[in-house]
């Protein structure tokens, strides 16, 4: 009788390689997760099952690595097996290749917006097949709504692009105009949405109707835990509190921003904000400009300004610290500072060392009250 072999140890399949290296992914292991997908790739062969799924895998985690080359090519050869995005999002089909391959984009402007609506188009297509079910179970109709979510942030992502890169096109405002316009009929649910339609009516210089929408924009989330998914992210919030001071809601911009720092209180952005902010309301309070009064009292604006200074003297020592390289923010912020310390004089003791006080809770509190009354 032969003596029996020794087992061969089995090589791991594709998809356990793949599952392992999303699980490295999740844990923040990037480095460790890229030869892990890398191997799937390697191992499932040019057309294998796995292949596309791979590839995106490994898109995603060089995008987050810093190799945005590397992550271009793979989602480029992402899409040449899902051309259209319409495969099943199991074996990694669906619209977020193209949505990657736009914000990777070297040439921006018109490419950009070429991959936007090749994933706007697979958003559609998912849209018009779940609302073709004769019936949806709970799941289907939470995707659904998801799906209408994420096109309309597509579309709000096209818009800034003829606001900005292609703002010299002849049809740009139309082309905001119909992009807009669809987001707002497929996901009037969205802060994004509306907060994008703000900007363009601004770009119009239509002021009133960018306040109507900034207030629908507020009205979806501002009373939400922190944790709940219609928050929007911290960049959009803070886009969000620019966009406020430039059509002088400075009371609702205060209350954006007080949030701001307390998610992340190493924001330079959020303390120049709020520095800005109060320097806004002290200003107008000084010239018989705001309603906000406070038990009667001529000087109160000079209370507000010192909140001001904290405030910016709080972002200056985080500008130095963290070596922000906005210098126009860092320049205005100065300037801020000094020319409230010529009307006010400099700085008592101690006075823009109270970090815990610069944030101004109890005082603009207080503020936030009198504004109402």
């Amino acid at each position: 009788m032969a003596p029996s072999r020794p087992n061969k140890e089995a090589k791991p399949s594709p998809s356990t390689l793949l599952s392992d290296a999303e699980t490295l992914h999740t844990v923040g292991k990037l480095q460790d997760a890229i030869p892990v997908a890398q191997q799937a790739l390697e191992l499932t062969g040019s057309g294998g099952d796995h292949e596309l799924r791979a590839l995106n895998l490994l898109g995603i985690l060089h995008i987050e690595t810093g190799d945005t080359d590397d992550a271009r090519s793979f989602f480029t050869r992402a899409v040449k097996l899902d051309p259209e995005g319409t495969l099943e999002e199991k074996i990694g089909g669906g619209p977020e290749k193209f949505l990657f391959l736009a914000q990777l984009s070297e040439e921006g402007g018109s490419d950009s917006v070429q991959w936007f609506e090749k994933g706007a188009s697979a958003l559609r297509k998912r849209i018009q097949a779940l609302t073709d079910l004769p019936s949806r179970t709970p799941e289907q109709t939470e995707k659904l709504s998801t799906t209408q979510s994420h096109l309309g942030s597509v579309l709000c992502s096209v818009t800034e692009v003829y606001m900005t890169d292609l703002s010299w096109e002849e049809d740009a405002e139309q082309r905001c105009e119909a992009l807009i316009t669809e987001a707002m009929m497929i996901a009037p649910n969205s802060a994004e949405t509306w907060q994008t339609v703000a900007n363009v009516r601004i770009s119009q210089e239509r002021y009133d109707d960018a306040r109507g929408a900034l207030k629908k924009s507020l009205e979806l989330w501002q009373d939400k835990d922190p944790l709940d998914p219609a928050v929007p992210e911290f960049p959009e919030r803070i886009s969000l509190a620019r966009l406020l001071l430039e059509v002088e809601m400075e009371e609702e911009a205060l209350r954006v921003i007080q949030r701001l720092t307390s998610d992340d209180d190493q924001s330079v952005e959020a303390w120049y904000l709020g520095g800005w902010c109060l320097f806004i309301i002290g200003e107008k309070m000084r010239d018989g400009k705001h309603d906000a009064r406070a038990n009667g009292e001529a000087d109160e604006w000079k209370s507000v300004w010192t909140s001001s200074r904290q405030w910016l003297a709080m972002c200056l020592k985080l500008y130095e610290a963290q070596e922000y390289e906005d210098e126009r923010l860092g320049q205005h912020a100065v300037e801020l500072f000094e020319n409230i310390n010529k009307e006010l004089g400099p700085p008592k003791e101690g006075e823009t060392d109270d970090w815990d006080d610069a944030s101004g809770d109890d005082d603009d509190d207080d503020l936030d009250e009198e504004m109402k009354d």
